[in-house]
């Protein structure tokens, strides 16, 4: 799914009635966008996978394949709702791992129900993805010039911003950069990191303890990190877990 305002579906099924109906439910669905209806079980799985469909409504009976044996050829991203006029299918479908399956005939409430279940599939799927895909370093420049210095986060311990430039610290290394702290704030994971004054950004994994407006850390003994007024309840907010 590259766009949760808009969610591809195709319909498969060797019934062209049955392909209009899903076409006018689909249409009720703002974020909804029919892009094809297939009466062949092949033509539909090619153009499931050419057209990049997030949703696949897939009739069981049809006479080229079974859609139980379909399914299993399909994108794995792909949720896919069965449709048919069969209720003992079901087990069968949801022992396949399907999103959910429509009896015919097919109400708007019911379609809704599946739809919003295969929507909150896609995004949680888009999450995952989104986290597993997220780098786990910061690439800034150096202090010479053509020079870039990678930095893994679980080796910042806090940032720093001084008069004209930025210090990465990690242990005893303090890498110098001339990136600005805001910019810095924006490239850093916000699960990761938080700012706790208008020249410092602390990593939320070094904290050993807070104590008044003192923030201290578990591999820097005897270094005291201030918490500015400006940034104290959004700090404290987020070591409370009540936003990201």
């Amino acid at each position: 799914m590259t766009n949760p305002a808009e969610i591809k579906c195709v319909a498969i099924d060797d019934e062209q009635s049955a392909i209009k109906v899903i076409r006018h439910l689909a249409s009720q669905v703002p974020y909804l966008k029919f892009v094809g209806g297939y009466i062949s079980p092949v033509e539909g799985l090619t153009m499931a996978r050419t057209l990049e469909a997030d949703i696949v409504f897939l009739d069981i009976q049809m006479p080229e394949i079974n859609g139980l044996d379909l399914l299993k050829h399909l994108p794995a991203r792909c949720c896919v709702i069965l449709t048919t006029a069969y209720s003992q299918y079901a087990i069968d479908g949801f022992n396949l791992d399907v999103t959910d399956y429509l009896l015919k005939p097919i109400s708007l409430p019911r379609f809704l129900k599946a739809v919003e279940k295969a929507k909150d599939q896609l995004l949680r799927t888009a999450a995952v993805t989104a986290v597993e895909t997220q780098p786990d370093f910061l690439l800034v420049k150096g202090d010479a010039k053509g020079k870039y210095i990678k930095v893994d986060y679980r080796d910042i311990d806090y940032i720093e911003g001084r008069k004209n430039y930025v210090a990465i610290i990690c242990g005893t290394q303090s890498i110098i950069t001339l990136i600005t702290i805001k910019e810095l704030e924006e490239k850093l994971p916000a699960d990761r990191f938080v700012r706790i004054h208008k020249s410092c950004i602390v990593s939320i994994g070094k904290i050993d303890s807070i104590e008044g407006n003192i923030v201290r850390l578990k591999s820097r003994a005897g270094s005291d990190l201030v918490i500015g007024n400006t940034y104290r309840e959004s700090f404290f907010e987020r070591m409370n877990g009540k936003r990201q």
